[in-house]
This record gives structure tokens, C-alpha cells and sequence, in this order.
């Protein structure tokens, strides 16, 4: 089974305001262990390795290439 990147959610906006609603008055560590927990559980749910790895993979190239500083360019 293929990574799926494009846009799948039925509903968005809902989904976006129930995962807004799942931290809801938690702390930061809290927030963090919910985040935690449900990723094992959507993993689990999945339970295709390679599809998980792919998913990291992009995850994390998205972290660290909004976070790489540009370098200027000169003339």
C-alpha cells in the first residue's frame, strides 16, 4: 500500500477542529503524550512498515527544510 499525500479527509475542517479539541486544556507534556499516543495508534492502524518509514521520512524532511536557514543569494 502507497503512502497517500494527496488530500483524502472526508472532512477536514472537522478533523482539524477535533484534533484541536483533543488538547484542549492539556499542559505541554500532555499535549505531547496525546500527540505520542495517537501517532502509535494511526501506526498501529496502518501496521505497513514501509508505508510508516515513507511517512517519517517526508515528515521529517518537512521539519528540517522549513528550518534550514536559505543561503542569500549575491550578485
Amino acid at each position: 500500500m502507497p503512502l497517500k499525500t494527496e488530500p483524502n479527509l472526508t472532512r477536514p475542517d472537522d478533523f482539524y477542529e477535533a484534533l484541536l479539541e483533543m488538547h484542549r486544556d492539556l499542559d505541554d507534556a500532555q499535549s505531547q503524550s496525546a500527540n505520542a499516543q495517537l501517532i502509535l495508534l494511526l501506526a498501529n492502524h496502518i501496521g505497513e512498515q514501509a508505508v510508516l518509514v515513507e511517512a517519517m521520512r517526508l515528515a521529517r524532511e518537512g521539519v528540517t527544510e522549513r528550518s534550514t536557514p536559505r543561503a542569500s543569494v549575491t550578485r
